[in-house]
Order: structure tokens, then C-alpha cells, then sequence
């Protein structure tokens, strides 16, 4: 049996040993923190959730219920350890970052089959034949790490810009000005809503676009040969993360229909809805702080001290962590990859987590999945069989291989990423939450099978 060497141990990092590792597979699992970190890590704990704290939805027959359901089935360690960390937080799986990540480190330092290297990785190993990679490092790849990838793959990496999301000591919340909701009040009310006025509204539109912005550093468009640059840096947002000044830039009403949308979230107070509302989702199991959703930015730390006190409910506020915006690289996996997260030219190489292209916390978990069990197979001399379109895992996966070449932009998990319902039934059942649950239903049982198939 050959080994694996799993490179990075970010999310999908070490979700992919631990699955190796539970097949029989010898695993060596390197991580260069803290001998060297990065922009935006701020620990060398495994699993570090940098931007928020949230695995999104857990209600049933969603999209990310779908691949969360489907993790679980498959054994996921990662998401057994989200689950035991969790947070209140409505209908969304969110965790208490410092427990998951403790809990992830117990997984690995607990089994025999895993050896933790702490070390920076400049070399992949393509050439031997004994050793079966997975790759990854994460969108914040190190230097020679990504001078290593661009030589085996011919391609030029591509880069956008990922997010963190400010957090707030809960001590320091008017919690006079605020109220507790869920919208829709889909599950318990767990997030505070800072309700603004119209008046209110306008004022902080006008401030937030006025502030002066942080001038992007020379890395965050350091380019895949490693060599450092001085020319003017274009930020490259990814549309799906795009920092709340730019959406405010977009017209006066965007962000009442984005991040500081208040339908669904009634003001016990008033009665009605609020203009607009900021909404804060609590960060850990003391509730001791919680995060501004959606509120990404890249605004000095001076003016989001500023601007985000204008916040009702937020003027006294203590800031434990400001926003930021950083660096995110990743392969061009449709020109890359085969469906089983394999580098078509180098098939001892896999690529998983936001480097191959999914985005999102969960994505990045599941793509750990599929590499790690798609190693193993490889490890014992077998072809990986593919996880089954229909499913969740498989669209996601199909989306990044198969996408159109020119517009490949990461993707997080929806219902558009997996197969339509067949045309007569489509027309035959209009109403969209019924299809989504049939479309849950086939997903399932195809995985089920593929689970049973794939088993050794």
C-alpha cells in the first residue's frame, strides 16, 4: 500500500487524512504553522476557522442541509466535531471556533495512522510512484509551494479576494437598541438585529462609502512563479464576497437588499419590520462575542472603529477583531482536474479545499472528504469511482471540473449545481420547495449506494 502525504491542515486538509487514515492508509500530515503563517491565520490550530463562524443552513431539503446530510452518512470528522461545538445560532450550524479546532486536533493526535509533520511543503511529490498527495494548502499558499504547482500544471493560478467579518465583545451591545429574531422566525431567535431608521441608514451609506480604504499589499497579487511585485494591485473580488463599501458603491438601496436586509425580522418593539438591520450571530458557547454578518470590508481599522459604531446598538462597542480582506488563489480545476479531484497530468496529485475551487467552509470540508476516501483508493491500487452526479458532493465536484473555461469562478453549494428534475415533472410539480425535496431525496439514495459501493 502506498502512503499519503496530505498537505495542509486548514479544513479539507485534515477532514482527507482522517478519512485516509480510517481506511487502513499510512498518512503523513504536514502544516507549516507556526513555523510560518499567513495574512490571515491567526493560530497554528488545525481547522481555524478565519472568516466566520457559520456552516450555513441546517434547514431540511436546502442545499447545504443536502451536503451536510451526505457528509454525515460518509462519516465526516470534521462535521462530527462542528456538531459537538455548536453555537446557537437559528437554522444554521455555527461553532465555537476554539472548541472545533481542539476537537479536530484531538481526532488527529488520537489516531495511529496519522503522523503530524509541522513543516513548509515546497516540493509535491509526482516522480516516485510510492506516494499519493492531496494538496491542501489553502488559498493562502505558500510562495514556493505555488512556483511548484504552476510548473506541474502549466497554468497560471487566479486569485480573488476572500473575506473576515468583524467581531464584537457581546459586553459592550446597547442591547436596549437591539432585539433577538430569526427571520421568518425559521428556528430559535439566537441573532441580535441592530434596527436602523431610515435616517440612520442614509447617515452610516454616507459614511461607509467615504471611508478610506486599506491600500492592498504587494502579496495579495503575488504571482504563481513566487516573485514579489511592485506594480498597482487591482483588487479581484469574488462577487459572491464582495466587501459591504463595494456593495454600498452599487446603488443606495444595495445593502437593504444584501447583507442589511430586514425582511422577515420584526421588531418586537415597533411591530414591523426595521429600514434596515445588521445582524450579529454569536461567535462562541460563552456568547461572550459575536460577529457582524455579511459585513466583510476592507476599510482602515481606524475608520471601521468609526463607521461601525454609527451601528445603533453598536456606539459603545469594543472590537475584538476588525474586517479584512485577503488573498484567495486557486486552480483552474476545470482545465485541471478529473472528476476524482486528480491533476490529469500528475494522477498521484489531488487538490482539494478552496484551492481546486469550491468555497465555502462545508465545500472545502466535503472536497476533504472526496480526497481523502479517493487517496486511499489510489493508495491500494484501485481507481476511485466518482461520486454519483446526482448527489450534492458530485455536482459540486462536476461544477468545478466541468465548468465553462473562461467564467470559472469558485462555487458554493445550490440547487443549480445539481441535475434539473426531468421536464414532465417539473411541469408537474410547480411548487420549487417540493422539487428541491425531491431532488434531496434522489441525491440521498444515490449516495447511499455510491457509500456502499465504494466501501473496503
Amino acid at each position: 500500500m502506498k502512503k499519503i502525504h496530505v498537505i495542509g491542515g486548514g479544513l479539507a486538509g485534515p477532514e482527507a487524512a482522517l478519512q485516509a487514515a480510517s481506511f487502513g492508509c499510512e498518512v503523513v500530515l504536514s502544516e507549516m504553522r507556526p513555523l510560518r503563517s499567513t495574512e490571515a491565520h491567526q493560530t497554528a490550530d488545525f481547522a481555524e476557522l478565519v472568516c466566520s463562524n457559520s456552516l450555513k443552513s441546517e434547514s431540511e431539503n436546502t442545499a447545504p442541509w443536502l451536503l451536510k446530510q451526505e457528509m454525515r452518512r460518509a462519516g465526516s470528522f470534521l462535521l462530527r466535531a462542528a456538531d459537538a461545538s455548536a453555537v446557537p445560532a437559528g437554522h444554521a450550524l455555527a461553532v465555537d471556533r476554539v472548541e472545533f479546532s481542539r476537537r479536530v486536533a484531538e481526532l488527529i493526535a488520537a489516531h495511529p495512522k496519522i503522523e503530524v509533520r509541522r513543516e513548509e511543503v515546497m516540493r509535491l511529490d509526482h516522480s516516485d510512484g510510492e506516494t499519493i498527495t492531496v494538496l491542501a494548502s489553502g488559498p493562502l499558499t505558500s510562495s514556493p509551494l505555488a512556483a511548484e504547482l504552476q510548473q506541474l500544471t502549466g497554468e497560471e493560478q487566479l486569485a480573488f479576494y476572500d473575506s473576515i467579518s468583524p467581531i464584537v465583545d457581546a459586553s459592550t451591545i446597547d442591547m436596549e437598541r437591539v432585539y433577538f429574531a430569526a427571520r421568518w422566525d425559521k428556528g430559535t431567535a439566537d441573532y441580535i438585529n441592530c434596527p436602523f431608521t431610515k435616517e440612520e441608514y442614509e447617515a452610516f451609506l454616507d459614511a461607509l462609502t467615504a471611508a478610506e480604504t486599506v491600500e492592498a499589499k504587494s502579496w495579495e497579487a503575488l504571482p504563481a512563479n513566487g516573485a514579489a511585485t511592485s506594480a498597482p494591485v487591482t483588487m479581484n473580488y469574488f462577487e459572491g464576497c464582495l466587501p459591504i463599501e463595494e456593495t454600498a458603491r452599487r446603488g443606495r438601496d444595495t445593502l437593504r437588499f444584501g447583507p442589511m436586509k430586514p425582511a422577515g425580522l420584526t421588531n418586537p418593539k415597533t411591530g414591523r419590520w426595521p429600514y434596515a438591520v445588521v445582524q450579529l450571530r454569536q461567535e462562541n458557547l460563552r456568547a461572550d462575542s459575536y460577529n457582524l454578518v455579511g459585513f466583510q470590508n476592507h476599510l482602515k481599522f481606524g475608520e471601521q472603529a468609526r463607521v461601525l459604531r454609527m451601528i445603533p446598538g453598536l456606539e459603545h462597542a469594543t472590537f475584538l477583531r476588525y474586517g479584512q480582506i485577503h488573498r484567495n488563489t486557486y486552480i483552474h480545476a476545470p482545465s485541471l482536474l478529473t472528476e476524482t479531484l486528480q491533476l490529469r497530468a500528475h494522477p498521484g496529485i489531488l487538490i482539494a479545499g478552496q484551492l481546486s475551487g469550491v468555497e465555502g467552509y462545508t465545500e472545502s470540508i466535503a472536497s476533504g472528504l472526496l480526497a481523502g476516501r479517493y487517496a486511499a483508493a489510489l493508495a491500494c491500487g484501485l481507481q476511485p469511482t466518482p461520486a454519483p452526479r446526482i448527489s450534492a458532493n458530485g455536482s459540486l465536484t462536476h461544477y468545478i471540473t466541468h465548468a465553462e473555461h473562461k467564467k470559472f469562478q469558485p462555487a458554493n453549494i445550490t440547487f443549480d449545481l445539481l441535475p434539473p428534475l426531468e421536464e414532465d415533472l417539473r411541469k408537474k410539480i410547480r411548487d420549487k420547495k417540493e422539487r428541491h425535496k425531491i431532488q434531496c431525496e434522489r441525491a440521498l439514495k444515490a449516495w447511499d449506494a455510491w457509500l456502499a459501493a465504494t466501501r473496503r
